[in-house]
């Protein structure tokens, strides 16, 4: 597939497979387009030229309700952006990402767990450092069990103990459950917890 941006081309018939039970991670230096892989892979924006496939569905086939609706079903995505609500406790931010897809609550206090938050699930993540409020937004991903994960720059706000850690975990949820999990990082300890990796060219 190829995206274009005016002059600049991110990437220009790139051919990718993300398979599940892996955790990928897509590399490049900055400018190399993969925050726009991810957005593309997520459904956020759609390529100039060829296709996504997920879950078995063309994205180009989809509106923009249509593609909403996929992710919500089979997608958790976590950007640069965390989208957290800062007013809310972590615990209190993925039940609300659980039941705006209609899912049960009672697996929140696992997840939180797994990234090690479980003794701050009540803190506002107002209150919370910013390495805190990632992996937040990684319980909350973790939480809606999706088949897929995107993940921008996961550990990018991580020391190195906490980004060794987090990395170790998406490749187990990846190898245990079966999700794809597809990150976009310059992180050297997540590269190498990583079964695969995509490097991008410099545009």
């Amino acid at each position: 597939m190829t995206k274009r941006y005016g002059s600049a081309t991110p990437f220009e018939r790139l051919d990718a497979t993300f398979a599940p039970g892996k955790l990928t991670v897509v590399t490049g230096p900055s400018g190399s387009g993969k925050t726009t892989l991810l957005h593309l892979l997520a459904g956020l924006e759609l390529p100039d030229e060829g296709d996504v496939i997920l879950d078995g569905v063309s994205l180009a086939t989809l509106d923009r309700a249509g593609r909403a609706e996929l992710r919500r079903r089979s997608v958790a995505f976590v950007g640069q952006t965390l989208g957290l609500v800062p007013f809310l406790g972590a615990r209190e931010n993925a039940e609300l990402g659980l039941e705006l897809r209609g899912l049960p609550v009672e697996v929140v206090g696992a997840a939180l767990a797994a990234v090690g938050l479980a003794e701050h699930a009540e803190r506002p993540v107002s209150e919370l450092s910013a390495g805190q409020r990632e992996r937040a937004a990684i319980a909350r991903a973790l939480a809606v069990r999706p088949q897929v994960i995107v993940a921008d720059e996961p550990t990018a706000r991580l020391d190195g103990a906490n980004a060794l850690a987090l990395g170790a975990l998406l490749a187990d949820v990846a190898r245990s459950s079966g999700t794809t999990v597809i990150c976009a990082t310059h992180d050297p300890l997540l590269i190498e917890q990583a079964d695969a990796e995509l490097s991008l060219g410099s545009s």
